[in-house]
C-alpha cells in the first residue's frame, strides 16, 4: 500500500455528494498553502467530483486511489 504525507485527514466516509466536497472546500480554507489533505470517500461518484473539483479551484489532485469500497484522495491546496 501506498502512503503519502499528509497534513490534515478528512474521513467523509458514508457521504453522498455534494458534501465531500463541500467538507474539503471548508477543511482546505482552514489550511495553508503547499499543505496535503487526505480524503477517505465512498461515495461512486467522487473519483470525478474530486478531479473536476481541483481544476476548478486550482488545487492539486496529488493522488487518487482506491481499497475497497472507499476512494483515497490526496490534494495539495493551492499557494493564495
Amino acid at each position: 500500500m501506498n502512503t503519502m504525507e499528509f497534513d490534515v485527514e478528512l474521513d467523509a466516509r458514508k457521504l453522498s455528494c455534494p458534501l465531500p466536497i463541500l467538507r474539503t472546500k471548508k477543511m482546505l480554507a482552514q489550511m495553508e498553502g503547499g499543505q496535503v489533505l487526505k480524503v477517505v470517500a465512498t461515495d461512486s461518484k467522487s473519483p470525478d467530483d474530486f478531479a473536476d473539483f481541483c481544476k476548478q479551484t486550482g488545487n492539486v489532485l496529488l493522488s487518487a486511489s482506491s481499497q475497497g469500497e472507499e476512494f483515497i484522495f490526496y490534494l495539495r491546496r493551492r499557494q493564495t
